[in-house]
C-alpha cells in the first residue's frame, strides 16, 4: 500500500493544480488524513500559490513551511544535496499522514531540460508512484500521445514508477480521441480532462492591478470574480448589449458616460447576462450629475478607472492568465467537478494502492455524500428561491453537479437577485408558483386527496400557490424528486402539506426524524430529535426501524440502541418498559437488524463501559443508531453532542415519506443547504419512482 503518490509533468502549465486539487478531494474520501509536499518551489522568499491552495483544503492540516522542501536555487547549486534534504523533509512528514500528496516542479525556472529527470528522481527516491499530467493544449491527440510516451520513458530511466496518465486542458471536442490514443498502447488507467475558460481566466482584481487601475464603486470582494473576457464598449448602448456573454468585463472609453446606467441595469436586470466589472479607459471621473444618479442605484459591480487608454487596456487584458488559488471559490468548485466528471476515481485510487481505513472524519462523510448524490442525479425542488442563501447553495450545487434543480419564485426577481449577488444560476430551472396550468393541475389533485376534508377546486387554487405547498405537488406528481425547504419558513409550514399529500410508505406508522452526527472518528445516527415529542412504544420501534434504513442509505452498518436511562433488565418504571416494550417489537418486527435495548448511551458508545454493563452485546459499546426515547432527550443530546464535542450534526432528516423533503433551519448556512440538497437526492436515489424531468 502506497503512503504517497506524486503529480508531475514534462512541462509547465499543464494544470497539475487542477489534478492535484481533485485527487486531496478524492483521497479525502478515502483517507483520513492527507498531507502536502512540494520537493521544489520557485523561492524561499516568495509563496507557492499551489501549495497555498492545498493546504488549504479543509482535509489538510499543516503549515506552510512544513509542506516546502527545497528551492530552485538550492537545487541548482548542490542537486545532491537537495535530494537528501527533500527525502529528509518528506519522511518527517509522511509518517503523520494516511497519504502524502507530492506535488511535482512548476517549470517555473529557466533551467528546465533536465526538470523531468530530477522530478523522477525524487519520485524514486520517496517511492511515490507517479500520476503523469501532459497537457493537450492546441495538441492532436497523437501528439499528447508522443508528449505522454516521452514523459514514461524519462521516468521509467530513473525507475520512478508511473500508475496513470491525465491529458490536461483537452479541447473538449477532443476528449475521446485523446483517452483513446493515450489508451491504445497503456496498460495504465487514463483520463483526458478538458479546457475549462473559468479555470485559466483572471480574476477583476489581477485586471485592475495589471492596468494599474483604481476601484471607483463598488464591492471589493468582487474583485475576488473571474472575468471570462472582455467586450470594448466603443459603440452605441443597443450594440454594446447584444454583445453581452455571461461573466464579462466591459472596457469604455472614460468619456462614455451615457453607456453606464444602461451597463448597470442590463447587469441587474436579470434579463442580461451579469457582468465581472466595468473598466473606464483615460482616466476621466464620471461627472456630477452622473455620480448623483449611480449613488441612487445600489450596486456592488465594480467601476474601475485606468489611466491607460482603451488599446492599451485591451491588449493587457488579452494576455492575462488567471490560476487556481485558496480564495477563489469558483474556480475551485469548478475544478473538482471537472476532474470528478473526467476522471474515474475508483480506477485511480486502485492505482495509486493507497488503501483505505475505518475512520469516517466528517469532512470524509461530507465529501462521500456529494459523490453519492452526484453518481446518480436527481431533481430537487427549493420553495425559497428569492432567499439569497439558497441562491448561493444553487450556484455551488449547480458547479458541483450534486443534482438537477427548480427554483420556485418569479423568474425575473430570482435572476435579478443572482445576478446582483453575481451568482451564476443559469443551470437551474425557474418555475413561478403562480403558473396558471400547474396551479390548476396541483389544485384538482389536492381535491382529490383532500375530498374527505372537504376540500373544493377555489379552496385548493388558492392552497397550491403556497409554495411548501407547491413544490411538494411538484414531488408528489414526478416532476421532482424531492424537496428542501424551511430557509424561511417554519418546519411545521415546510412539513404539513407533505403529511397531507405525499403521505408515508406503506408499513409505516408515522414520519420521524434523524440527524447524522459526524464526530470526530466516525459518524452515528440520532433518532427522532425533531418531530415525535413522546413516541409510544410502537412509534419508537417504528423509528428505529426507519432510522436503520436511514444509516444503510448513507453508508452506515445500523446496530441499534434504544436508549433509557437503565442498562438491561437492571431498571424497571413506566418509561423503561416502554423502551423495553419498543425492542421486543423491533426485534419480532425485523429479525435481521441487530437491536439492544433498554440501554444507557455509554454503554451504547463506549466498549469499555459495554464490556461491564453488556459483555456479549453485539450492538454495545459499537451502536451507531442511537435511539431516544423522547423528543426532549434527543433534541438536547444532539444539540449538547454538537457544542461540546465539536460534532457536525447533519439535518433533520426526515424518514417515513414516500418521496423525499427535508427540512432547513432558518439559520441554515449555505454549507447546510448543500449538504441537505445532496442528502435529499441520495434519498431519491432509493426511490421506486425513477427520477423526474424539469418541468
Amino acid at each position: 500500500m502506497s503512503r504517497s503518490v506524486y503529480i508531475a509533468s514534462p512541462e509547465g502549465e499543464s494544470g497539475k493544480s487542477t489534478v492535484a486539487l481533485g485527487l486531496v478531494n478524492l483521497l479525502s474520501r478515502q483517507v483520513g488524513r492527507v498531507g502536502i509536499f512540494r520537493p521544489v518551489t520557485e523561492s524561499s522568499k516568495s509563496t507557492d500559490l499551489v501549495v497555498e491552495l492545498l493546504i488549504a483544503q479543509p482535509a489538510v492540516e499543516q503549515t506552510y513551511d512544513e509542506a516546502i522542501g527545497v528551492s530552485y536555487e538550492v537545487m541548482h547549486s548542490d542537486p545532491d544535496a537537495a535530494l537528501m534534504e527533500i527525502v529528509r523533509r518528506f519522511h518527517d512528514l509522511v509518517n503523520r499522514f494516511d497519504v502524502l500528496l507530492v506535488l511535482g516542479s512548476d517549470y517555473t525556472d529557466v533551467s528546465t531540460p533536465s526538470e523531468l529527470a530530477f522530478n523522477a528522481k525524487v519520485a524514486a527516491n520517496l517511492g511515490s508512484p507517479v500520476v503523469l499530467v501532459v497537457h493537450g493544449r492546441g495538441r492532436t491527440p497523437e501528439q499528447v500521445r508522443m508528449a505522454a510516451d516521452f514523459a514514461v520513458t524519462e521516468l521509467a530511466a530513473a525507475h520512478a514508477r508511473p500508475v496513470a496518465l491525465i491529458a490536461n486542458r483537452v479541447d473538449p471536442e477532443e476528449l475521446e480521441a485523446v483517452r483513446a490514443e493515450l489508451g491504445r498502447d497503456s496498460t495504465l488507467p487514463v483520463a483526458a480532462i478538458p479546457e475549462v475558460p473559468v479555470l485559466v481566466a483572471p480574476t477583476v482584481g489581477a485586471l485592475l492591478q495589471a492596468c494599474d487601475g483604481r476601484l471607483l464603486r463598488g464591492n471589493p470582494a468582487w474583485l475576488q470574480r473571474e472575468a471570462l473576457g472582455f467586450v470594448v464598449a466603443a459603440m452605441s448602448l443597443p450594440n454594446v448589449l447584444t454583445r453581452l456573454v455571461e461573466d464579462v468585463l466591459v472596457i469604455a472609453p472614460g468619456d462614455r458616460y451615457d453607456l453606464l446606467p444602461g451597463l448597470l441595469m442590463a447587469h441587474q436586470s436579470g434579463t442580461f447576462p451579469h457582468l465581472s466589472a466595468i473598466v473606464l479607459t483615460g482616466g476621466y471621473v464620471p461627472p456630477e450629475p452622473v455620480t448623483r444618479l449611480l449613488d441612487g442605484v445600489p450596486q456592488e459591480l465594480p467601476i474601475i478607472i485606468t489611466e491607460l487608454g482603451t488599446f492599451e487596456t485591451a491588449t493587457i487584458f488579452a494576455g492575462a492568465r488567471g490560476r487556481l488559488t485558496a480564495d477563489s471559490r469558483v474556480k475551485l468548485e469548478t475544478a473538482l467537478r471537472v476532474f470528478d466528471d473526467s476522471v474515474d476515481g475508483d480506477a485511480l485510487l486502485r492505482a495509486i494502492d493507497v488503501g483505505g481505513g475505518t475512520t469516517m472524519t466528517p469532512l470524509m462523510f461530507q465529501f462521500q455524500l456529494i459523490e453519492r448524490a452526484r453518481s446518480s442525479r436527481r431533481h430537487v425542488v427549493l420553495p425559497e428561491g428569492e432567499d439569497e442563501r439558497i441562491l448561493r447553495a444553487t450556484a455551488s450545487l449547480l458547479r458541483l453537479g450534486v443534482a438537477d434543480l427548480t427554483l420556485l419564485g418569479d423568474e425575473n426577481v430570482v435572476r435579478a437577485k443572482a445576478s446582483a449577488a453575481g451568482l451564476d444560476i443559469s443551470g437551474a430551472k425557474i418555475q413561478s408558483p403562480t403558473d396558471r396550468a400547474l396551479v390548476e393541475t396541483f389544485a384538482a389533485e389536492y381535491t382529490r386527496l383532500r375530498a374527505a376534508k372537504g376540500m373544493t377546486m377555489e379552496q385548493a387554487r388558492t392552497i397550491v400557490t403556497d409554495v411548501s405547498y407547491f413544490g411538494t405537488m411538484m414531488v408528489h406528481l414526478g416532476l421532482a424528486d424531492g424537496m428542501v425547504s424551511g430557509a424561511m419558513h417554519t418546519t411545521a409550514h415546510t412539513i404539513k402539506p407533505s403529511f397531507e399529500i405525499i403521505k408515508t410508505v406503506p408499513g409505516t406508522a408515522i414520519v420521524s426524524s434523524v440527524f447524522l452526527m459526524c464526530l470526530a472518528d466516525r459518524v452515528l445516527v440520532y433518532g427522532d430529535c425533531a418531530v415525535n415529542p413522546d413516541p409510544t412504544a410502537e412509534q419508537l420501534a417504528d423509528i428505529a426501524i426507519s432510522s436503520a434504513t436511514t444509516a444503510q442509505q448513507f453508508g452506515i452498518e445500523p446496530r441499534v440502541a434504544m436508549l433509557s436511562y437503565s442498562t438491561g433488565s437492571s431498571g424497571a418504571g413506566a418509561d423503561v418498559d416502554k423502551v423495553r416494550r419498543a425492542t421486543d417489537l423491533v426485534h419480532q418486527l425485523r429479525p435481521d437488524l441487530l437491536v439492544e435495548g433498554p440501554i444507557q448511551y455509554d454503554a451504547a458508545v463506549d466498549p469499555d463501559v459495554a464490556a461491564t454493563k453488556l459483555p456479549n452485546s453485539n450492538v454495545a459499546g459499537k451502536a451507531t443508531v442511537l435511539i431516544f426515547p423522547d423528543l426532549n432527550t434527543g433534541n438536547n443530546t444532539y444539540k449538547a453532542v454538537q457544542r461540546s464535542a465539536g460534532a457536525v450534526a447533519i439535518g433533520p432528516v426526515l424518514q417515513g415519506l414516500n418521496r423525499p423533503v427535508n427540512d432547513l433551519s432558518r439559520g441554515a448556512l449555505v454549507a447546510d443547504i448543500v449538504n441537505t440538497v445532496a442528502i435529499t437526492a441520495i434519498q431519491a436515489q432509493s426511490s421506486p419512482a425513477g427520477t423526474a424531468q424539469a418541468t
